[in-house]
């Protein structure tokens, strides 16, 4: 299928590994000009040669999303994107109670402002393009919270919110804008989740993991690939009457039926 994104230019934020990483490299598979980012050089660096050596058309941009300077690189980098996948690490598990005002204040300028402030700069250009693709990848404990995740949940709930009412607004001109929540992906962040509640019990990540696989539906965990596939899809034309929707990507493990 011909998803006829080739020629589009995205940026995909917080994409030198992980999810974002992958997003990235299907976008460029499929013809896109693309500008990456992360704060880590090293595997920025390493990402960028990567994708260079496979023919794809790729810009790095080194910085945290959070500072303001960064984003004005990405914008500068490419000021009328097509395509924007909004990405960021998620604060670390913890207990709620020992949460200060500057936790709650730092994950929402990770998990919410950041990606708000992408998109209020994004649109407009996209509105005169009569096109646009916004995806932001969240969270599973947005629909299903755990009070140790609650730092990402609250940030990220807001993100939804915020999304949903503008995706009504931009529909006419052809923009669409999703959330897409992971949910036991094999990254990082599940080797960090994975040791913290290994940690609470007194276990190791090994047992950790077998222990969390065997209550999956899918009885393990998902990789980068099957999930990129779907943010991927989700920028194409096809999609184009997609929109204000929050698509889980868990392996037919959420038993929420909405």
């Amino acid at each position: 299928m011909d998803l006829k994104i080739s020629g589009k230019k995205a940026i995909v934020c917080a994409s030198s590994r992980g999810l974002g990483k992958a997003c990235a490299h299907d976008l460029a598979k499929e013809g896109a000009e693309i500008i990456i980012n992360g704060v880590n050089e090293e595997n920025l660096k390493k990402t960028e040669e990567e994708f260079l050596n496979k023919g794809f058309k790729v810009t790095s941009v080194l910085g945290a999303m959070e500072d303001s300077s960064t984003r004005s690189a990405l914008l500068e980098a490419c000021p009328d994107p097509d395509i924007l996948i909004n990405n960021s690490g998620g604060p670390p598990p913890g207990n709620f109670f020992d949460w200060t005002e500057e936790d709650f204040l730092s994950a929402i300028k990770s998990n919410f402002t950041q990606s708000a402030l992408l998109m209020q700069a994004v649109i407009p250009k996209m509105k005169e393009k009569n096109f646009g693709r916004i995806i932001n990848i969240t969270s599973a404990m947005v629909k299903n919270p755990h009070l140790i995740m609650g730092l990402s949940t609250s940030a990220r709930s807001g993100l939804h919110g915020l999304s949903k009412a503008l995706s009504r607004e931009v529909a006419q001109y052809n923009i669409t804008i999703n959330n897409v929540l992971p949910e036991r992906i094999d990254t990082d962040r599940q080797t960090q989740i994975l040791n913290f509640q290994a940690k609470l019990a007194d276990s190791t990540y090994e047992e950790a993991k077998k222990e969390l696989e065997e209550t999956l539906t899918a009885k393990r965990m998902g990789t980068v690939e099957e999930f990129s596939g779907i943010c991927t899809f989700l920028c194409s034309e096809q999609a184009a009457y997609i929109s204000g929707q929050n698509i889980s990507v868990d392996g037919g493990n959420s038993t929420n039926l909405i």
